[in-house]
């Protein structure tokens, strides 16, 4: 099944002292395919999702691929909520899923989850992924226990952005948890109406600022660039914001000169953004 091939991402070094998991290597090539199969996972143990319900959700795009393609393999009717300024690419690959999207206003991240939280309250199904404490679950049980394991030379820092705040609380939660004292960054983007797709939907919902060490801020300008240099300098096409979390760990790097290592995220692959880019 679909949902057994998630997880297990290798951890990639992209440059001297920063590494990455490379979560392009999921199923449906972003890190939220690991959330939504948990989630999932749960629903149909718990019968709280039933055959015959319709499953929706309001996101930036990758949780809507992710849900898209297991509710494609598991026969149930998907229904996606975006505001209209995400990338055709992502809208795409939902569709070719066979899920039927619902656009908002440009940004309106908050009328996608109102309109959301009417359908759940007719009668649908959804991961409530802004909201749902399992997100921060799901990581704390899988992806931070795979960065351990996997970051042989120790850890100084772990960087990354936040669309829910899932992946960020389910590291710095087990870290913390098991005596780990790698600081956790907060990559930001720099405006407030920014094209780092992703991250910063408009809102902090699960990310609890107590566990933040530090915050980086990076510019959309900056992290486009970084994409197509980075892409090349790797050979594997990824996201703005995989590249906007390289460049908060290189400031990292270049502010701390820490002697342990530096991880991150590359969160999706780049194909879904190349619309905007080239």
């Amino acid at each position: 099944m679909l949902i057994d091939l998630i997880g297990n991402t290798p951890l990639v070094e992209v440059s001297p002292g920063i590494w990455a998991k490379l979560e392009t290597f999921n199923p449906t090539g972003s890190i939220k395919d690991r959330v939504i199969s948990y989630i999932f996972r749960n629903a149909l143990a718990t019968e709280e999702l039933k055959e015959g319900m319709t499953v929706v959700e309001a996101t930036s795009g990758n949780t809507g691929i992710a849900l898209s393609a297991i509710c494609s393999s598991l026969n149930f009717s998907c229904k996606i909520i975006m505001p209209s300024n995400m990338s055709e690419e992502r809208r795409a690959m939902m569709r070719f899923f066979g899920s039927e999207i619902i656009e908002v206003e440009p940004h309106d991240f908050k009328g996608a989850i109102a309109l959301r939280n009417k359908m759940v309250a007719a009668g649908a199904w959804s991961p409530m992924q802004f909201e749902n404490q399992m997100n921060i679950e799901c990581h704390r049980k899988t992806t931070a226990r795979e960065i351990l394991d996997q970051a042989t030379n120790g850890i100084s820092a772990f960087i990354s952005g936040a669309g829910t705040g899932g992946t960020l609380m389910g590291v710095a939660k087990h870290f913390k948890s098991v005596g780990c004292n790698a600081k956790i960054v907060f990559m930001r983007p720099e405006e407030k109406k920014h094209g780092i797709q992703g991250v910063g939907d408009g809102a902090d919902y699960l990310l609890d600022k107590d566990l933040i060490d530090e915050v980086i801020t990076v510019k959309t300008i900056t992290a486009k660039e970084k994409m197509v240099n980075l892409s090349r300098s790797l050979g594997i096409p990824v996201g703005i914001s995989s590249a906007a979390n390289v460049i908060a760990a290189e400031r990292y790097k270049d502010a701390f000169s820490p002697k342990q290592d530096i991880v991150t995220i590359l969160c999706d692959r780049g194909e879904r953004y190349m619309g905007s880019i080239i």
